[in-house]
């Protein structure tokens, strides 16, 4: 029988970055997925379940496509990475036997040779065996110019992929990437036994009835209403301990927040319980509620190749008539971080000095006058035959956020301009619409970084913009060539301090253009039934069901 306890050891990536300055590249070393007391439990039988509440619907299911936060929820249930990072920003074996370092001569001193070995005894949930075959078939199908991929960062300067044996794979990098073991922390394997035999991977059965190596396997979906798990007692790892996962979708953030008081709904995943409730939430019997620094940034998005937006007077004048300190206190009761950057408070590379935005209706009035906006005899302001009018869009059912925009309508036409709302049930408001900047100006919540990296090439390279036919996730279609200079400069760099210079200067040049406008920084009301064990939040993922494989109802 195989030991599911992990062993305690595991680096973590500050102590890692110290170490990759002095020996010019990463160090991590962990001989097992998660270790530490905080998650060792005894083999037991699965029993019970869970119903995980969230105000969006899962629909992509295949993990190496383009999809949102919320898919993510399912991922990490149904399938395994080579390496996950934990709560502590530790980055631990899941797949592999280890983390390659240059000490135990994964990697080699330059950063472009890397060795991962793998564990003997995984298998696919079909009872196929995991091998470094699928290791090879996942990183390849990734940069297929075919495949609709998700993000191919990273991933595009890997060669000479080499199966060593069913337990071990080689490769080479063309040029040094610093981020590449956190985005292998968000790359989901995939199986080539099934996918690799498909006419099309875009439109392969898989993508919905997924198989992976996951602690939990895929049962059935209900669209408009569930996903269904169940539980794969052969897992090689930790658990699970539940017999059944259920991630049940409500659109509606109040009605979702009575189901979590009522008792249908365990836990509460994204988009948590709005602050307007913690008040109440936090005085329930039998319930755990808490405040959790989250790592997505809350914000208005341009679509910059909207011509309204292309002047950068234009962005400034909208930050300026934000009222961004009454939005958090009136609206979301105080619950966030008032922030000028796209970097979580919590990372090392966080800049606290950059410029600090005042609300001032005079200041917005001035930067569009002197900006050459001038208002028509309907009081809105238009250049060059182009009116200073554009559609706001965010979830339906969103209540808080229905109330900003509402806001935002109102004091935006106190300096001319004109905003209208156009909100949009979740499947159809993160599809395309944007995914491919279909939008005119966008609310949402955007975790920039992946795995804690501060690289955001995924989200503000030029060549990050799917909607001029990049993969990436740079929705405003924002570009910059300074920006483009520092994301590449960054990703060849290992040093710590040299990496928060440049990161630094990202930011600075972020908030000068303003391609979006940050609200706040999230701190979550994270909350679930009190006798749910093993769960802990991790900022360093973009989902609280990143280890269900953990949890267990207290006997």
């Amino acid at each position: 029988m195989t030991d599911k306890t992990p062993p305690k050891s595991g680096l973590s990536r500050r102590s890692a970055l110290r170490l990759m300055a002095a020996s010019g590249l990463a160090t991590f070393v962990a001989p097992h997925f998660l270790g530490g007391a905080a998650f060792a439990q005894e083999d037991r039988e699965p029993k019970g379940r869970v119903v995980v509440g969230m105000s969006q619907e899962p629909t992509v299911f295949n993990p190496l496509m383009v999809h949102n936060e919320v898919d993510d929820a399912v991922h990490f249930s149904v399938f395994d990475a080579l390496f996950r990072i934990d709560p502590d920003g530790v980055i631990q074996p899941n797949l592999a036997a280890e983390v390659p370092s240059v000490e135990n001569g994964g990697i080699s001193e330059d950063g472009l040779n890397w060795r991962v070995r793998l564990r003997d005894d995984v298998k696919w949930h079909d009872g196929k065996p995991f091998t470094a075959e699928d290791v090879k078939y996942t990183l390849e199908l990734i940069v297929d110019p075919k495949f609709l991929s998700w993000r191919t960062g990273g991933h595009s300067l890997v060669r000479d992929l080499t199966v060593v044996s069913p337990t071990e794979i080689t490769w080479r990098m063309e040029s040094e990437f610093a981020p590449y073991l956190a985005f292998l922390a968000e790359t989901f394997m995939v199986p080539k036994h099934i996918l690799g035999a498909a006419e099309d991977p875009n439109t392969a059965p898989f993508n919905q009835s997924p198989i992976g190596t996951g602690a939990f396997k895929w049962s059935n979906r209900v669209p408009g209403d569930r996903v269904e798990l169940v539980a794969n007692e052969d897992y090689f790892g930790e658990g699970p301990f539940i017999e059944e996962l259920i991630f049940k979708y409500i659109p509606d953030m109040t009605v979702l927040y009575t189901q979590f008081q009522s008792g249908d709904v365990d836990l509460v995943d994204q988009s948590y319980i709005t602050p307007d409730h913690y008040a109440e939430a936090k005085e329930l019997p039998d319930r755990t509620v808490t405040l959790e620094p989250g790592s997505s940034i809350e914000g208005i998005f341009f679509n910059l190749e909207r011509p309204q937006f292309k002047d950068p007077a234009v962005r400034e004048a909208l930050y300026a008539a934000l009222d961004r300190q009454s939005i958090i206190d009136g609206i979301y009761y105080g619950v966030g971080t008032m922030t000028e950057t796209f970097m979580p408070p919590l990372s090392y590379y966080y800049d606290p000095d950059l410029p600090k935005q005042e609300f001032n209706l005079d200041k917005a009035r001035k930067i569009l006058d002197d900006a050459g906006w001038v208002p028509g005899s309907d009081g809105i302001r238009a250049k060059d035959g182009v009116r200073l009018a554009f559609a706001n869009s965010t979830t339906s059912g969103n209540h808080l956020r229905e109330q900003v925009q509402q806001y935002m309508q109102q004091i935006y036409r106190e300096i001319g301009v004109e905003m209208t709302i156009s909100n949009l049930p979740p499947a159809v408001m993160w599809g395309d619409f944007w995914t491919k900047s279909q939008f005119d100006t966008a609310m949402s919540g955007v975790t920039f970084l992946i795995a804690s990296d501060p690289d955001v090439t995924n989200r503000f390279a030029s060549t990050s913009s799917a909607a001029k036919g990049g993969q990436g996730s740079n929705t405003m279609q924002y570009s910059n060539p300074r920006v483009d200079e520092l994301l590449k400069e960054g990703r060849g760099t290992f040093g710590q301090e040299e990496r928060k210079k440049i990161y630094t200067e990202v930011q600075q040049i972020i908030r000068e253009d303003l391609p979006f406008l940050p609200i706040f920084a999230y701190t979550v009301v994270m909350g679930r039934k009190s006798g749910l064990e093993g769960f802990k939040f991790n900022p360093n993922t973009r989902t609280p069901s990143w280890h269900a494989a953990a949890w267990s109802w207290k006997d």
